[in-house]
Protein backbone atom coordinates (compact mmCIF):
# COMPACT_ATOMS: atom_id res chain seq x y z
CA UNK A 1 0.00 0.00 0.00
CA UNK A 2 0.74 3.45 -1.17
CA UNK A 3 1.43 6.30 1.86
CA UNK A 4 2.80 10.22 2.17
CA UNK A 5 3.31 11.51 5.17
CA UNK A 6 3.29 15.18 5.62
CA UNK A 7 6.59 16.16 7.78
CA UNK A 8 6.52 18.60 10.29
CA UNK A 9 9.87 20.72 11.77
CA UNK A 10 12.29 19.62 9.20
CA UNK A 11 13.42 20.77 5.81
CA UNK A 12 11.74 17.95 3.94
CA UNK A 13 7.78 18.53 2.88
CA UNK A 14 6.76 15.03 2.48
CA UNK A 15 7.53 11.09 2.82
CA UNK A 16 6.47 8.73 -0.23
CA UNK A 17 6.66 5.17 0.73
CA UNK A 18 5.13 1.55 -0.05
CA UNK A 19 4.74 -0.96 2.90
CA UNK A 20 3.78 -4.47 1.68
CA UNK A 21 3.89 -7.06 4.37
CA UNK A 22 5.48 -5.45 7.02
CA UNK A 23 8.22 -3.85 4.66
CA UNK A 24 9.08 -0.49 3.55
CA UNK A 25 10.19 0.37 -0.15
CA UNK A 26 10.35 2.94 -2.23
CA UNK A 27 11.00 5.61 -0.49
CA UNK A 28 10.98 9.09 -1.63
CA UNK A 29 11.53 12.49 0.32
CA UNK A 30 10.22 15.68 -1.23
CA UNK A 31 12.26 18.35 -0.20
CA UNK A 32 15.52 18.16 2.33
CA UNK A 33 19.13 17.71 1.90
CA UNK A 34 18.97 15.38 -1.60
CA UNK A 35 21.68 13.68 -0.61
CA UNK A 36 21.46 12.67 2.63
CA UNK A 37 17.62 11.48 2.16
CA UNK A 38 18.51 8.95 -1.10
CA UNK A 39 21.51 7.90 1.12
CA UNK A 40 18.39 7.34 3.97
CA UNK A 41 15.97 5.86 1.22
CA UNK A 42 18.21 3.58 0.07
CA UNK A 43 19.52 2.47 3.45
CA UNK A 44 16.12 1.50 4.66
CA UNK A 45 14.94 -0.13 1.20
CA UNK A 46 13.21 -3.78 2.12
CA UNK A 47 13.50 -3.23 5.25
CA UNK A 48 11.43 -4.26 8.05
CA UNK A 49 8.95 -1.46 9.77
CA UNK A 50 9.57 -2.08 13.19
CA UNK A 51 13.10 -2.48 12.92
CA UNK A 52 13.52 0.77 10.44
CA UNK A 53 11.08 2.48 13.39
CA UNK A 54 13.60 1.06 16.03
CA UNK A 55 16.57 2.68 14.27
CA UNK A 56 15.32 5.89 13.40
CA UNK A 57 13.05 6.69 16.04
CA UNK A 58 14.36 9.40 17.74
CA UNK A 59 17.11 10.80 15.61
CA UNK A 60 17.07 15.16 15.46
CA UNK A 61 18.90 17.44 13.23
CA UNK A 62 20.68 20.46 14.66
CA UNK A 63 18.63 22.11 17.46
CA UNK A 64 15.73 20.68 16.41
CA UNK A 65 12.88 17.67 18.32
CA UNK A 66 13.12 15.66 15.16
CA UNK A 67 14.87 14.88 12.18
CA UNK A 68 13.28 13.44 8.71
CA UNK A 69 14.42 9.98 9.65
CA UNK A 70 12.96 10.29 12.83
CA UNK A 71 9.88 11.67 10.44
CA UNK A 72 10.19 8.56 8.53
CA UNK A 73 10.22 6.24 11.71
CA UNK A 74 6.61 8.67 12.53
CA UNK A 75 5.32 7.65 8.89
CA UNK A 76 6.20 4.08 9.02
CA UNK A 77 4.23 3.89 12.70
CA UNK A 78 1.38 5.59 11.61
CA UNK A 79 1.03 3.72 8.27
CA UNK A 80 1.27 0.40 10.50
CA UNK A 81 -1.49 1.79 13.24
CA UNK A 82 -3.56 2.88 10.14
CA UNK A 83 -3.90 6.70 11.00
CA UNK A 84 -2.27 8.05 8.35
Amino acid sequence: MKFTYKTRDVCSSEIHFELEDGVVKNIVFIGGCNGNLKAIAKLCEGMEAEKLERTLAGNTCGGKATSCADQLARAVRAARDGSL
